[in-house]
C-alpha cells in the first residue's frame, strides 16, 4: 500500500507539509525526563518519520484505520511492535507504560479532538505533555483565560493541571484533503497541581453543571446541588461561570461540598 484516502467518517486531513511537521515535532519539551511518545492519528506518517529521527525518546503510535496501519508497518519498519491498531480513547496507558510518564503528540482527528484531551485528563498524572495540531476555534477555547465567551469546561479543567500555550497557527492548504477551517497546534505542560484542594470528583461535576447554563448566575445555575438559599448569598454566585478562575472554581466547590443537600 503506497497511499491512504482521508476518511471523512474519521475526521482525517493528513498533513502534507514536513516543514510543519518539524516544527510540530520540535515543540515537544520533554519535561521530568520523559523518554516515552506516544503519537495518536498517524495517518501516512508525516509526523512519525521525523519523530523516530529523535533517539531522545522512543514513539509509539496509535491509528484507529487500518488501511493507516497496513501502510505504517510498510513504510516505518522501525517502528516493530510499538503500531497500537485500536481507539486511543479506550487505551489504558497506564497499563501499557507500566504508569511511566509519557508524552502525547498529533494531528488530532478534529471530530475527537475534546474527547481527546478529556482522556488525557483522565491521565494527567502519567502525561507530562501533550503537543497537538487541532481546530483553531478549539484551541483558542481551551487556552483562554476568564471573562472569554469562549471560555469553557476543558478550559477550566484542562487549566487546572496543565500550563496551555497557542503556538502557532496552520492554514488550511497544508492538508490533504485541506479542511474548511484554520487549525493551530497548542501545547500542554503538566503544572505542578497534583491534588486539588477540594473533592476532584466534585469539582469536575460543578464546572460542568456551572457552563451547561452558562447565561444563567451560579446561584441559578448550580440549583442541581440542592443548596439551601441562605447559603448562596455569596457575591460569586451573582456570577457567571465564565467570570470564574480555576481557583474560584476551587473554592465554590468547597462550598458546594460544605452546603449540598444528598
Amino acid at each position: 500500500m503506497d497511499s491512504v484516502k482521508a476518511k471523512k467518517h474519521l475526521g482525517q486531513h493528513f498533513l502534507a507539509d514536513p516543514n510543519i511537521a518539524r516544527n510540530i515535532v520540535e515543540a515537544l519539551r520533554l519535561p521530568d525526563g520523559v523518554t516515552e511518545v506516544l503519537e495518536i492519528g498517524p495517518g501516512m506518517g508525516v509526523l512519525t518519520g521525523t519523530l523516530l529521527q529523535h533517539k531522545e525518546y522512543r514513539t509509539s503510535v496509535v491509528e484507529i484505520d487500518r488501511d493507516s496501519v497496513a501502510y505504517l508497518h510498510k513504510h516505518f519498519p522501525a517502528l516493530e511492535d510499538r503500531i497500537y491498531s485500536q481507539d486511543f480513547l479506550k487505551m489504558d496507558l497506564g497499563k501499557l507504560y507500566n504508569n511511566q510518564p509519557i508524552a502525547i503528540i498529533g494531528n488530532f482527528p478534529y471530530n475527537i479532538s475534546s474527547q481527546i484531551y478529556f482522556q488525557v485528563l483522565a491521565h494527567r498524572h502519567q502525561v507530562r505533555e501533550c503537543v497537538g495540531m487541532i481546530q483553531k476555534e478549539v484551541a483558542d477555547r481551551l487556552a483562554e483565560g476568564p471573562g472569554s465567551k469562549t471560555y469553557g469546561i476543558l478550559s477550566v479543567l484542562l487549566q487546572a493541571f496543565y500550563t496551555i500555550e497557542y503556538l502557532f497557527t496552520v492554514p488550511p492548504h497544508v492538508f490533504n484533503p485541506p479542511p474548511k477551517v484554520q487549525s493551530a497546534v497548542i501545547r500542554l505542560t503538566r503544572n505542578t497541581t497534583q491534588q486539588l484542594d477540594c473533592d476532584e470528583k466534585l469539582f469536575f461535576k460543578v464546572v460542568k453543571q456551572a457552563f451547561q447554563t452558562r447565561r444563567k448566575t451560579l446561584r441559578n445555575a448550580l440549583k442541581p446541588f440542592g443548596m439551601p438559599a441562605e447559603t448562596t448569598t455569596d457575591p460569586i454566585f451573582d456570577k457567571r461561570a465564565e467570570q470564574l478562575s480555576v481557583a474560584d472554581f476551587v473554592g465554590l466547590t468547597k462550598h458546594v461540598e460544605q452546603h449540598q443537600v444528598a
